[in-house]
């Protein structure tokens, strides 16, 4: 992080964070209490899932908008994956989720308020396997599912944009933690101060910690996970833990400094994975030859799965995508993996990770080089024919990456990571045919992508290149939202209204969300949050309830 991004950040949070620094001391005693509420408590009217939803939202947003957040189709529905096969496994799978990474190599995960949950690349970097990862997911859904987010929140404040902020303020306060930014010391003292203080009052209690590792041991295993994966993970930070020297507490990882293990507690985790049944697990089989069944048909059947089979299979592929893109520049990712061949020759999942950094750094016939005998040995690989696809078009073989992309888009026409990748390659061949085309692309996705800022961004710049600058307009300002910028997406729906040529549809869309996002920027506004990037631009009401301005 910058100085200038520091400084802008505490500009902008410091009013708020103050208060809510005040409100959270005021709370401190109680939040003290190790007991947990019973059924009745009253953490649910305290917020109602969809302001707790918002709440999330808005802080996912802010964490974008300060550049924490790495955002990749491939790694996202990975992580997507994992996610909701464990959710879906728990007692509450109506409750709705939201996983997303952040680029910090610091060993840590988090949940917030709306089922909105966080994991550092450096967590997934450290696991040997995905159940290991999967047991942390597992853990945090379960705070989110046994209500632990939303019981603190109710001890700490019942005001909810404190709560808000207090969470925003502490999971910044962790991502600076590790030593690797360089702002300036007035505004790392100010955050890591409130950020320490607020995170006093939000960890969870030893019944939280103890309840969350139970439920999500059991959710492990019902989504076919090994679940004595989440006590082999903790050995794994202890032993990070063990290798650094100075003050312990001071020198580890984020993760448990909010989550402490003890020996104990890992010998409890043993012992409720052992007691466990193994997992009953869908299965689908096929019809066969019966000629009285129509050919093709499936049929479910459940079985007694195997613990530690619930994986995906791509884990190798995610960390090494993941090791890339976390990599400060992808002349370092290829420094890195020059330094692991030189100890032992790297392993397929690895090799395609050289060949992501070199086309990363614009060395597209050194990827192919590495990609090539990968696609053969791994004959369908998504991840494998994707990153052929883009190194063939920044090759110039332009006719070989459409073919492949087309090929795959007929069997998935409604895959998020194929689309956005093609129409990320078609992109840069900046042409209106290439534009038309990434826009018929990304059309099927249209429907259930209106919090996607990547789909934003991508539908922006295809409807930009191909000369529809109203749909272009209404996508960007779209991003900007999602991206924490409310205040920039009303200056550019406002450009946008003013244009004589819209028709009927457009100009109701526009004003539609323009008074759906209003009220959002009247909030931050009247708690001193402004985008100063944005101000002079757009005038807006200083009544509760006001509009935005059209001049």
């Amino acid at each position: 992080m910058t100085i200038a991004r520091n400084d802008r950040f505490r500009r902008r949070m410091l009013p708020m964070a103050l208060a809510c620094g005040l409100a959270f001391t005021t709370g401190a005693t109680v939040a003290q209490d190790t007991r947990l509420p019973d059924i009745g408590s009253s953490a649910g009217n305290v917020l109602s899932p969809a302001r707790q939803a918002e709440y999330g939202g808005m802080v996912l947003a802010q964490l974008r908008h300060e550049g924490y957040v790495l955002e990749d189709p491939l790694l996202d529905g990975w992580l997507r994956d994992v996610g909701q096969r464990l959710a879906g496994a728990s007692d509450r799978p109506q409750q709705a989720f939201t996983f997303f990474l952040l680029r910090d190599r610091q060993i840590n995960a988090f949940a917030t308020l709306g089922g909105y949950i966080g994991v550092n690349a450096g967590l997934i970097l450290s696991a040997e396997r995905e159940d290991e990862m999967a047991g942390v997911l597992a853990h945090e859904i379960a705070h989110v599912t046994q209500q632990h987010v939303l019981r603190g929140a109710e001890k700490a404040q019942r005001d909810s944009l404190p709560i808000l902020l207090a969470m925003l303020g502490a999971i910044v306060a962790a991502q600076q933690a590790g030593g690797n930014s360089s702002g300036d010391a007035t505004s790392a003292a100010v955050m890591t101060g409130l950020g320490l203080l607020q995170q006093r009052q939000i960890d969870y209690t030893r019944d939280n910690e103890a309840e969350a590792d139970r439920v999500g041991i059991r959710n492990l295993s019902r989504s076919g996970y090994d679940p004595e994966a989440m006590a082999d993970f903790f050995q794994t930070l202890q032993s990070v833990v063990r290798m650094n020297q100075g003050d312990e507490r001071a020198r580890a990882p984020s993760y448990l400094q909010t989550h402490p293990v003890t020996l104990t507690r890992v010998s409890e985790a043993r012992e409720r994975a052992a007691k466990l049944e193994a997992p009953t697990v869908a299965a689908t089989t096929t019809a066969g030859n019966n000629p009285l069944l129509p050919p093709g048909l499936s049929i479910a059947t459940t079985t007694a799965g195997q613990r530690g089979q619930g994986a995906t299979g791509d884990f190798g592929w995610a960390r090494e995508r993941l090791r890339v893109l976390s990599a400060d520049t992808p002349a370092q990712a290829i420094r890195e993996y020059q330094q692991m061949r030189a100890r032992q020759p790297l392993d397929d999942a690895r090799r395609y990770g050289l060949a992501i950094a070199h086309q990363l750094a614009g060395q597209g016939q050194e990827a192919l080089q590495e990609l090539n005998p990968l696609a053969a040995a791994h004959p369908g690989n998504l991840w494998l024919q994707v990153a052929m696809a883009e190194a063939e078009a920044r090759s110039g073989q332009l006719a070989q990456a459409d073919r492949r992309l087309e090929s795959l888009l007929a069997r998935m026409p409604t895959h998020r990571a194929l689309a956005l990748s093609y129409a990320r390659v078609l992109a840069e061949r900046n042409t209106r045919d290439a534009g038309s085309r990434a826009v018929a692309v990304l059309r099927p996705l249209l429907a259930t992508a209106g919090a996607d800022p990547l789909f934003q961004q991508a539908y922006a710049r295809a409807n930009e290149i191909a000369g529809d600058d109203v749909r272009a307009g209404e996508a960007w300002a779209e991003a900007a939202f999602l991206g924490g910028r409310p205040e920039q997406a009303l200056v550019q729906l406002n450009n946008l209204k003013k244009r004589a040529t819209l028709d009927y549809y457009a100009r109701s869309r526009i004003e539609a969300r323009i008074a759906a996002i209003t009220p959002t920027v009247l909030e931050l506004r009247r708690q001193g949050i402004k985008d100063e990037e944005a101000t002079g631009r757009l005038s807006v009401g200083v009544r509760a309830g006001g509009t935005a301005s059209d001049r």
